[in-house]
């Protein structure tokens, strides 16, 4: 193996953190060798596995005044200029500026207004090597050359953990984290000062970019703003009655009783109440047999009901049946309205969670004991049960 007389490293891929000179093993130096390290470098010298010294810009004549450690781990037979295996790692020091993070999963969040919601985010990121020798000794080991690449995917794990743990402390609505990025980044900024700094990184600047609500949240969110009535979850509820009564409508599925519940919904003088459009949606939904404390049904208006054919469907009709219970506070009810919600959007996920549904049925049960029946004719309409039957599936081949 030729001596290295002439130690040196540039970089043409403009990704490389670190490059090992030479790549595998050690190299032949001897004192009186030339390194170059350029102005965005920093070259680490090691000798059996132990790093000597660090060196900056500028043009180093290996000598035995600056590696005072090197005369104790070489022999001087040849007047000190005899041959020692070594290695230079070269490190580089400019910003990498195209860092890039997201959620690979959408973050829960609760919501003021939404109740239950899901998000994602994304953004960009800066990093800089701070201290080169911990860099190499803690990160990199002994690879031969080490890219931003290999580092990303763990550095973007650290950024979701924080950033889902700082939007739980913020308490903030979805709705009202568009006018917070500032603050946001900031305070991710501070977060991850220790974390970058235990890699000898530093963080040199942090960006979100965008935070975007799932496609379901998106739905309640667009159905609020439809609505005017964000907040309000009786017009918010009325709105869904209207809906679903249309999607009855629209399917056919009920031949005479889906008929009239057309009529109804569109024949209404302005002396009709909305509490026969109710009763006549817990009918089609549920069928005979009525749930409890359900008022103005009509007579035989569940002979002919049509079973839901979403899980919104089902679950607007046992809504529906909640806002009936005058007897019970507004804000309960209201309660009563967002847990009912946050159950429903669990079952309406491609990927929902069956411990999640499991844990927010019988939060609702236990605090609610007289919605137990109710909400087991909930979950035996056609809709929930395939829910369940696929979230089933997911947990056991998990």
């Amino acid at each position: 193996m030729a001596i290295l007389d002439v130690i040196e490293w540039f970089d043409p891929s403009g990704r490389e953190l670190v490059h090992r000179v030479p790549e595998q093993g050690s190299g032949e130096f001897r004192l009186g060798s030339q390194l170059i390290v350029r102005e965005s470098q920093a070259a680490v010298f090691f000798r059996d596995g132990k790093a000597l010294d660090t060196f900056t810009a500028g043009r180093h004549t290996l000598t035995t005044a600056n590696l005072p450690l090197l005369t104790r781990l070489i022999s001087v037979p040849f007047g000190g200029n005899s041959p020692f295996r070594a290695e230079v790692v070269f490190v580089n020091l400019k910003q990498f500026t195209d860092m890039k993070w997201g959620t690979s999963q959408p973050i829960s969040l609760r919501d003021t207004d939404l109740g239950m919601v899901q998000l994602r985010a994304f953004g960009r990121y800066a990093i800089q090597v701070r201290d080169p020798q911990h860099f190499v000794n803690a990160v990199v080991g002994s690879q031969g050359l080490y890219e931003t690449r290999d580092i990303e995917g763990y550095l973007r794990s650290m950024i979701v953990s924080r950033f889902t743990d700082l939007l739980g402390e913020m308490s903030t609505g979805l709705l009202e984290l568009p006018r917070r990025f500032d603050e946001l980044n900031a305070a991710m900024r501070a977060k991850l000062h220790d974390d970058f700094g235990a890699l000898g990184l530093s963080l040199r600047g942090f960006f979100l970019e965008s935070i975007s609500p799932t496609e379901a949240t998106q739905r309640a969110i667009d159905e609020r703003a439809a609505m005017g009535a964000i907040g309000d979850m009786r017009a918010y509820l009325q709105f869904k009655a209207a809906r679903a009564l249309g999607d009855v409508a629209r399917s056919g599925g009920g031949g005479e009783g889906a008929g009239e519940a057309t009529s109804m919904g569109f024949g209404l003088g302005a002396g009709a109440g909305l509490g026969a459009m109710m009763a006549q949606l817990l009918a089609q939904s549920f069928g005979q047999g009525g749930l409890p404390h359900a008022s103005a049904q009509p007579e035989g208006a569940g002979e002919t009901g049509t079973p839901p054919q979403t899980v919104e469907q089902a679950f607007t009709a046992l809504e529906m049946l909640v806002q009936q219970q005058l007897a019970v506070p507004q804000a309960e009810r209201d309660e009563i309205l967002r847990q009912l919600a946050a159950l429903e959007v669990e079952l309406s996920k491609p990927e929902g969670d069956l411990a999640a549904i499991k844990n927010l049925r019988k939060a609702i049960t236990e605090r609610w004991p007289w919605l137990v029946e109710a909400l087991e004719h909930v979950f035996r309409q056609p809709p929930v049960e395939r829910a369940m039957a696929a979230a089933a599936r997911r947990f056991l081949q998990e």
